[in-house]
This record gives C-alpha cells, sequence and structure tokens, in this order.
C-alpha cells in the first residue's frame, strides 16, 4: 500500500460513484431532488384537508388543545408581524466545550448561539447610544 492512503485503497474505484471502474451513469431528471428552504411542499401538513376546515371546526381543534389553555386568553388585536432576517450560512471556528454545551441542550442549537450573539450585539449598541 506505499503511496495510497487508507481511504483510498480500502474505497478504490467506488469512490469514482459507479459499479464499473471509470463508467458513470448519466444523471436523469428522476435523480435531482430540488430543494428549496422557501417551498411550500416541504413538510408533512395536509394542506388541502386545513384548507378544507370550517372555522367553527378550527375553534372547536383549539378549544380541545391542551397546548393552547395557556394562550386562549391573551388579546391578539395588536399583535405584530415579525419577520426575522435572512440567515447568511458561514463557517466558523469556535471552542469544542462551547459548541457541545449549545448541542446538549438538543436541536436548535444553532438558533440559540445566534440569540446570544445577537443579545450580545444589542448590549452593545445600547452602551454606545
Amino acid at each position: 500500500m506505499a503511496g495510497k492512503s487508507r481511504l483510498s485503497a480500502r474505497f478504490g474505484a467506488r469512490s469514482a460513484g459507479s459499479s464499473r471502474h471509470g463508467a458513470r451513469a448519466a444523471p436523469s431528471d428522476k435523480d435531482i431532488t430540488i430543494v428549496s428552504r422557501d417551498s411550500p411542499s416541504r413538510g408533512k401538513t395536509d394542506w388541502a384537508a386545513l384548507d378544507a376546515l370550517t372555522d367553527e371546526q378550527i375553534e372547536e381543534s383549539i378549544k380541545n388543545d391542551p397546548d393552547w389553555e395557556e394562550f386562549k386568553d391573551l388579546d391578539w388585536s395588536k399583535a405584530v408581524l415579525v419577520i426575522p432576517p435572512r440567515k447568511k450560512a458561514i463557517s466558523i471556528r469556535v471552542d469544542e466545550d462551547v459548541l457541545d454545551y449549545f448541542k446538549k441542550e438538543g436541536a436548535g442549537y444553532q438558533r440559540r448561539m445566534n440569540a446570544v450573539l445577537r443579545s450580545y450585539m444589542q448590549q452593545k449598541r445600547k452602551k454606545r447610544a
């Protein structure tokens, strides 16, 4: 195995993506999946069934939902729609223990890290003003 890494020696021709050395199948439209974060087809919600519900059916399902109990008496008349700013994908190096801490809290660790950074930014802005 002189001159070859263990990885390339182990996987050999398979790394070319084909069972026959050097042969590649041409990609077809059925092999290509287009994914958009704005895609309405994302998720498992049955939008047709939801659209078919009447207001009365929706109200009844809300009354029967124990998670809704704490929200039923809120005044939503002054609610404001807040659209979060777009996210930008970056590569960042953080200390391993910091990353472990956020990951240990479960899913959404990147969102929580962003919230901490946003809080820091807002506090710094207040001090300048």
